[in-house]
Order: C-alpha cells, then structure tokens, then sequence
C-alpha cells in the first residue's frame, strides 16, 4: 500500500476542500471505497478530489453530503472550488480544464489560430489583449497566466496524454507577432513534437473542400469514463458527451486528419515558418 500523503489545505481552496472531505470521511471511518458506494464515482475520482486535483461533481456532492450526514456543506462549498479552479478561464471552459488533466488522448482542430495548450507567452498575450481590448492589464496577466499554466501537460515528468493537433496552414502566415516572437511560437510546437510529447499535423491551404471547414474541435478519451467533444466560438463553448454526436465529430477528425499533411512534412512546414520569421521574409 503506498504511503498516505498528507494534504496542505492552505495552498487554495480546492485543497481546502479536500482536506476537509478527507477529515469528515476519516471521521465516520469510511474508506474512500465505502464513501462512494451507491454513486456513479470510482474511489480513484474521491482521492484526487481530496487531493485537489479534481472537481466535485454535483451528484457526487450531493451523495457524500448524505452519506457523512454534513448538512449540505460540500454541495453548497463546490461553486467555491470550481470559481477557484477556473480563475483566468470562462465558466463553460471549467469542464475541459479538469478533462485535459485526466484525459487519455487529446484531438484538436484549431482553424483560426494555435490552440492554448500550445500557444507561447507573447502569443498568449496577442489573443487575450485582442479578444479582451478593455481588459485591464491585471486581468490580461491573470488570462495568461491560466492559459499556459495548463501546458504543464507537456513537462517531461508528467504523464502526457497522447496530444494530436491538426493546424490549418494559414495559422502560420497570420500577422499575430513581430517576426522573431513569431518564429519563437512555432519553434516551440516543434520542440514539443521533437520531444514526443505532441504530434502536429498541417492542413494545406489550397487542400479544398474538406470535413471540418465549420468549427473547432476537441476530443477527449479517457482511461475511466466516455468521451467527450468540447467546441468553442468568439464568447461561448460547448461540451457534448452524447455518444452518437461524438462519434459524428470523431469521424469528421479522421477524415481531416486523412487530408492533412504527415507529421514529418508538417514538421518541416513550421520549421520553415520559424526559419522566414527569424530572417524577415515572413511579412514580404
């Protein structure tokens, strides 16, 4: 059995959360097995709530409330937790943020720019300055901040999903940077894809009619729960999880992926972007 960890409840209020789940759950002697009998929920779920790392759903709230007998507390204390998880981030993004983390593979289509889990500082910056024009600068950082903070994903001790993002090729001739932050953006997929952590593809721009000409798309496997397809416009997302439209949006991707350029090729394509931004042909 590994050693039980101990939980630093004053890092944030998730934290807080957890170690207050895990103290009332030990209080009434109850494994996280027992707590979760009668639920849709795993005890794996439980633990990383009590670490957490994980949101509460509502049911599960509503559930434990009943079981340890605690008045209502935790379902009325998960709004909290969820304000706090999602800090620099849309409220109907807070599902995906807790996704990205436990998912299994990741599928992105992104047409008009590079996905946040890729995206650099400066280009971060470019995006939210240019969405957000009235924003202050202190909720321009805090954006920021969020958004790159969710490309831990990618560090080297962590365990990566299998990340598979299919670009359109005009994302690279987009003006958003000053040609050498432009060259920084796309060095960096490609450090990423040399790494093994992402694999890129490149939609040719003169690739005509293809599958996935209306919207964005990720697709999200999981190792313990159905998949999900997030889709996202100018001020507004949608999570779907009904299984025949998510098989709908899963055979669209692969029929993308079929007109996409390979890896190798679509590697070399933003090798050669970062090469013209960095000697100034870019822009000519």
């Amino acid at each position: 059995m590994g050693q039980r960890k101990d939980i630093d409840g004053s890092t944030g209020v998730p934290t807080f959360y957890g170690s207050e789940l895990r103290w009332k759950r030990e209080e009434a002697g109850l494994t996280l097995q027992q707590l979760v009998e009668g639920s849709f929920y795993g005890p794996s779920h439980l633990s990383e709530i009590e670490r957490g790392t994980r949101r509460m759903p509502a049911e599960l709230a509503e559930h434990v409330d009943r079981v340890l007998g605690t008045d209502g507390f935790f379902t009325r204390r998960c709004e909290d937790v969820r304000r706090a998880k999602r800090k620099g981030h849309a409220s109907y993004f807070e599902r995906v943020l807790d996704a990205e983390k436990h998912a299994k593979t990741i599928e992105e289509w992104c047409p008009t720019l590079v996905p946040g889990l890729l995206q650099t500082e400066a280009y971060a910056r470019s995006v939210v300055r240019a969405t957000h024009p009235l924003a202050s600068d202190e909720d321009v950082d805090e954006k920021v901040t969020a958004r790159l903070a969710r490309a831990h994903l990618f560090q080297d001790n962590h365990k990566t999903p299998v990340y598979w993002v299919i670009l359109s090729e005009s994302v690279l001739r987009q003006p958003i940077l000053a040609s050498e932050r432009a060259a920084e953006q796309w060095t960096h997929i490609v450090e990423l894809a040399r790494r093994h952590r992402i694999v890129p593809q490149i939609l040719p721009w003169n690739c005509g009619a293809h599958p996935f000409m209306l919207g964005t798309a990720k697709i999200m496997t999981f190792p313990d729960a159905p998949p999900l397809v997030y889709t996202e416009a100018l001020h507004s997302g949608d999570t779907i999880d009904d299984p025949a439209l998510v098989e709908e949006y899963r055979r669209s991707y692969d029929l993308l992926r079929a007109a996409a350029l390979p890896p190798k090729a679509s590697l070399a394509l933003m090798e050669k972007a970062a090469e013209d931004d960095r000697n100034g042909k870019h822009r000519d």
